[in-house]
């Protein structure tokens, strides 16, 4: 007798950073995505997609995870033996599709584009390899009025995404001010500016010992991971501390602010231009009238992505934020964004201005979540139509199609289980309403409507069950042509509750 082996059963597993998202966690980011393109497309903006793979050359070496492999992206080897990989944001696909179409494009061109983008880097809570932005940029502009706008757009964008005044605010600063710095310093290396950039950007969450460890030798985390430093002198690092306290007093106009670095001195030319540019920006701020707390200048914000020339500007979430356990966690930062004249001239040889903002989609739907502010209606599932006996299956059907032909979402329960088990179901689906058509509602010419959020309110308050069992709390019988009408209202009700 011989033995068959068993194959092997695969484990059931999901790879770390790709989360698997359900119901009202996609319809959260569906409709921050469309609120936020709303917004583009009323400034002048107009629809790109590219596709989710690009050269791996055409994409560059930019990410600030560069010493993991594959330097921070996924990448296979195409049939033609050419590298391709993942695109790891939308600025880089729009920088070649601007080079490869800027003759039949209008200059400056203005897009928009909203999509799944990849990093092969290490994740960590909110943090995913897989993950949703939404972008403006426009390209073709050096004006200082076109950061601007993009910073104010970028504020509106907040609002529509469900912020209120003082729950956001965006910073902005100029990486020409370290530029000044490193001048002035002696540093030359790119690579070792790069570094000392990244850890400076690190400054909100590590605080200057942190910093000032990675621009020196370098830093080991709590976790026990190396992460090799800038190697910067002594000097430099204590140029850069005097920097930062310069600019840490809160509550100062991005004017004083302004005034603050300046007076720190040690910019040299290079510097003096960024804090002209910021101050256009300021002015033309001032002029569309956006307050001087929703967008601040903060000369600590660098950006980690290496193609940034100039300007560059970050949103932070404000919101007290928990996670799952109840506990306190910080999101920082939701979107971003900034002035990369440099992108486009990579493939064409010639400089090219061009600055976007970036919301992080899915980080701004997971924050809104550990804010406790979820979208009440993405919550809300299809009114649901209980099923009886197979005999009367026409009725559930003319039902349930009524109530979807009039724009209500609804649907017929397929499964095989008892009464009971279906309003439990409906009430996972967090449906509004439950439609009941027994054979005594047929034979009546009506039909029983279950109000399911009337019925969570008032089973708070009845403690007795035979009582709950007596009042039948939400639930009412109305004729069967008045189906439509009686759910419209229902649901109609729970939409202005939420």
């Amino acid at each position: 007798m011989t033995d068959t082996a068993v194959p092997a059963r695969p484990e059931a597993r999901g790879p770390r950073g790709f989360a698997d998202r359900r119901g009202r966690d996609l319809i959260a980011e569906r409709r921050l995505v469309q609120r936020v393109s709303e917004v583009y497309e009323r400034w002048g903006f107009e629809p790109l997609e590219t596709g989710a793979f690009e050269y791996a050359d055409a994409l560059g070496k930019f990410l600030p995870d560069a010493d993991r492999p594959n330097e921070g992206v996924f990448a296979l080897q195409d049939d033609d033996d050419q590298w391709m990989a993942l695109r790891y944001d939308l600025t880089a696909p729009l920088a070649r599709f601007a080079a490869q179409s800027w003759e039949t494009l209008p200059k400056p061109f203005r897009r928009y584009a909203f999509g799944p983008v990849w990093r092969n880097e290490k994740p960590g809570p909110g943090r995913f390899r897989e993950f949703v932005q939404c972008d403006a940029d426009t390209v073709g502009s050096d004006r200082p009025e076109a950061d601007a706008e993009i910073i104010a757009m970028a504020g509106e964008g907040l609002r529509a995404a469900g912020l209120d005044a003082g729950q956001a605010v965006v910073r902005v600063s100029n990486r020409k001010l370290f530029d000044g710095l490193f001048a002035a310093g002696g540093i030359e290396d790119p690579g070792q500016k790069l570094t000392a950039l990244r850890a400076i950007d690190k400054f909100d969450r590590l605080g200057w010992e942190g910093v000032s460890a990675l621009l020196g030798e370098g830093r080991l985390d709590e976790s026990g991971d190396y992460t090799k430093g800038a190697k910067l002198s002594s000097g430099v690092i204590g140029a850069i501390e005097g920097f930062l306290a310069s600019v840490g007093t809160e509550g100062l106009t991005r004017a004083q602010t302004l005034d603050a670095v300046a007076a720190a001195g040690g910019l040299g030319e290079i510097g003096e231009g960024a804090l002209n540019e910021l101050a256009a920006i300021d002015a033309a701020l001032n002029a569309m009238k956006v307050g001087q707390e929703a967008v601040r200048f903060d000369p600590t914000i660098v950006r980690g992505l290496e193609y940034y020339t100039g300007a560059v500007f970050e949103a932070e979430l404000l919101l007290d934020t928990v996670d799952d356990k109840g506990r306190a966690v910080r999101f920082g930062s939701i979107g971003g964004g900034g002035r990369y004249d440099d992108l486009v001239a990579r493939f064409t040889g010639e400089r090219l201005p061009a600055t976007g903002f970036s919301f992080g989609v899915s980080r701004l739907a997971s924050a809104l979540k550990a804010a406790g502010r979820e979208a009440a209606e993405s919550a809300r599932g299809p009114v649901v139509v209980i099923v009886f006996s197979d005999a009367d299956m026409q009725h559930y059907l003319d039902a349930v199609s009524e109530l979807r032909n009039a724009g209500i979402a609804a649907e017929l329960y397929l499964g095989r289980a008892g009464m009971k088990a279906q309003m439990k179901y409906a009430d996972r689906r967090g449906a509004p309403a439950a439609v009941i058509l027994g054979g005594d509602e047929i034979a009546a010419g009506q039909v029983t409507v279950k109000d399911l959020d009337a019925g969570r309110a008032l089973a708070a308050g009845v403690g007795d069950n035979e009582a709950w069992k007596s009042e039948r709390p939400g639930q009412r019988i109305v004729p069967r042509s008045d189906l439509v009408a009686t759910v419209a209202g229902i649901v109609a009700q729970a939409r202005t509750a939420s």
